[in-house]
């Protein structure tokens, strides 16, 4: 068995896509902190001071997500967890393909004003294994996520959804590294 962690430093890709929310809440926070102090320079220091204290939010998700999250390869297959409690478990004749893998970070939906400017989070994009597995969820995740994996395809034959495993999360060359030699050693079709 072999495990893979994700390597720090790769902050600026996880907050990338948090900018134009960011912006929008610097804006927001800016204008009331202007209205409040009566200073737009105040106003300004207000909006950077909370834009800030996000970012700290922020970096301390992508930390806690960089140290917890571990993708194990063994002849059964490929296994991903993290530290928020998902699994999501591919059995090697259960991989489909290899493909973009879209991880979303944040509730779709945009946020906003109806008419005005809107913004949202973009996904995560990557590239990984995708196929028929098992996928463990933890209680108190939030309803947009049990939604959008309410709707993921499920295997006619077997009742298995659909899962990905972002293996370019934890090394962007995954293909020519250990994890692809895995992955050619047990699915060599996958990687033509």
């Amino acid at each position: 068995m072999d495990e893979f962690r994700m390597r720090p430093g790769g902050f600026p890709r996880f907050a990338a896509p948090f900018i134009a929310p960011l912006a929008l809440f610097f804006v927001v926070c800016l204008l009331l902190g202007a209205i409040f102090t009566g200073s737009t320079a105040l106003g300004a220091v207000v909006g950077a001071l909370a834009t800030a204290a996000l970012l700290t939010v922020l970096a301390a998700k992508h930390r806690r997500l960089t140290s917890g999250t571990v993708v194990r390869f063994s002849a059964d297959g490929v296994e991903l967890t993290d530290a928020h409690g998902f699994r999501v478990r591919l059995r090697w004749p259960d991989i489909t393909r290899v493909d973009a893998v879209d991880t979303r970070l944040a509730d779709p939906r945009s946020i906003g004003r109806p008419g005005g400017v809107r913004v949202r989070v973009q996904p995560l994009r990557s590239v990984g294994l995708v196929g028929w597995g098992e996928r463990t969820v933890p209680a108190g995740v939030p309803r947009w996520v049990r939604d959008r994996l309410a709707r993921v395809p499920v295997d006619p034959a077997t009742g298995r959804p659909e899962v990905a495993i972002p293996l370019s999360e934890f090394d962007v060359r995954w293909e020519s590294g250990p994890m692809g030699a895995w992955v050619r050693h047990h699915r060599p079709d996958l990687m033509g």
